[in-house]
């Protein structure tokens, strides 16, 4: 495997005067000083170990391992992605992605440690996802992590990803609880208040696919995959390229549930408007299917813009929920976008519109973060390990779990409250 293929981050060395001194003065490396420095400070007389946590992700396609501290610094990390496999597939295939986890696991988890500067003994926990995913992929990175902390006597943080990705903006933002979150990705797509860090009220979830999912299936119905604009990239992002050359008028598609006010997500009907008007298309241009349509970029724009608006609905209703509710306290409103689908800048952009209409703030993770990594896997750990929850030294019996929900379940209370949602304009 070509070291290219990995993505890292090297220890973030501390730039001190006095350690590069000691270094200098008594021939040992700097990065054995930072790391004695990193352990341990003094205090009125006491030594305080700092925390660091080892966080593992697995739970769908991506190979993830990165070593965080409590403090946020990210002192080691890597990642490989299965990405150019599947695209030649058409797909994620669970057995194909158990396999390439399972040949690049170690190497990965052995790059983060190796990076970071510290050794499995500095480590005071190691964080794993759990839940939820594809089961075969949650399996490798659950059966590595427990011979991990076997070998080394480590405490074990089950996480679940999907609270993970709600909390990684607290590594960067530092955003205080509660807070407004909403989780768009290729398997997801949830709206929740984060009250704490292992306290969710889950506010609307989708009832059939994804948005990331929707845009991959109708990227593969039009063969953007060997498309010269597109080539290499993932459906979302070959649509989210393509849509920026569209014009968004030129096709309506219906926008999903509207006549249902709640925070219930639906894009699989959307898909297949989209899916037949490509049909129809190709027959007007006397095209087989895997042909480029000369409409490609108009298609592409009138799906994501119906998709953003659907998006945008759901979380101005929960927006106006929590403020009819008191859930939020007046002056913290702030709306937390995370997950690969949080990485689109059209999406990204509706919803600022959205915030800056309801006076809140959004704030959303550095692209780099919103898709899935090691580096919010270790922070959830993290975050865990200073709350002093979900902290095992017993893992015999340890599980995954393939399917599991995201806090307290109020979406009837959203249902009940039958708030109308006021006209936005989103063609930014």
């Amino acid at each position: 495997m070509a070291l290219s293929q990995f993505l890292f981050r090297g220890p973030y060395f501390l730039k001190s005067l006095t350690a590069i001194s000691l270094g200098r003065m008594l021939k040992t490396p700097i990065c054995s000083w930072n790391n004695y420095l990193r352990k341990v400070s003094v205090h009125g007389g006491k030594s305080i170990s700092t925390k660091i946590v080892l966080g593992i992700e697995t739970s769908c396609d991506d190979t993830g391992a990165a070593v965080v501290d409590e403090t946020g610094s990210i002192l080691g990390e890597a990642l490989h992605s299965q990405t150019d496999v599947h695209l030649k597939t058409g797909g994620i295939i669970p057995p194909v992605a158990q396999q390439l986890h399972q040949e690049n696991i170690a190497r990965v988890v052995q790059h983060a440690v190796s990076s970071s500067g510290v050794s499995m003994e500095d480590i005071s926990a190691v964080a794993t996802t759990v839940m939820p995913g594809l089961a075969l992929s949650l399996g490798i990175g659950l059966k590595y992590s427990l011979e991990l902390v076997k070998k080394y006597q480590k405490p074990f943080i089950p996480i679940h990803h999907m609270e993970a990705h709600a909390l990684t903006v607290r590594l960067t933002d530092h955003v205080p609880f509660p807070f407004l979150v909403l989780l768009l990705s290729g398997g997801h797509c949830i709206l929740a208040v984060a009250q704490g860090v292992s306290d969710f009220l889950l506010l609307g979830q989708t009832k059939d696919i994804a948005p990331g999912d929707m845009l991959d299936k109708v990227a593969r119905r039009l063969s953007l995959h060997n498309h010269p604009e597109c080539s290499g990239m993932t459906g979302g992002r070959a649509i989210e390229i393509l849509a920026q050359q569209g014009n968004i008028v030129r096709y309506k598609f219906t926008v999903p549930m509207q006549q249902y006010r709640d925070c219930t997500f639906s894009f699989s009907g959307l898909q297949s408007g989209i899916t037949r008007k490509i049909s129809k298309e190709e027959k007007a241009e006397g095209l087989q299917e895997g042909q480029h349509l000369s409409c490609l970029p108009d298609l592409a724009a009138a799906a994501l813009y119906t998709m953003t608006v659907h998006i945008a609905e759901r979380t101005h209703r929960a927006i106006l929920f929590c403020k009819e509710k008191g859930i939020i306290p007046p002056g913290k409103e702030t709306l937390v976008v995370s997950g690969g689908v949080a990485s689109n800048q059209y999406v990204r952009r509706s919803l600022q519109l959205l915030a800056d209409a309801t006076n809140f703030t959004l704030v959303c993770p550095p692209p780099r973060l919103c898709t899935d990594n090691g580096v919010m896997i270790a922070w959830n750990g993290i975050e865990k390990l200073s709350a002093g929850l979900d902290i095992f030294y017993n893992v015999e019996h340890f599980r995954y779990e393939p399917k599991a929900p995201l806090g307290t379940n109020i979406s009837e209370q959203v249902k009940e409250a039958f708030i109308k949602v006021p006209a936005l304009n989103l063609a930014v």
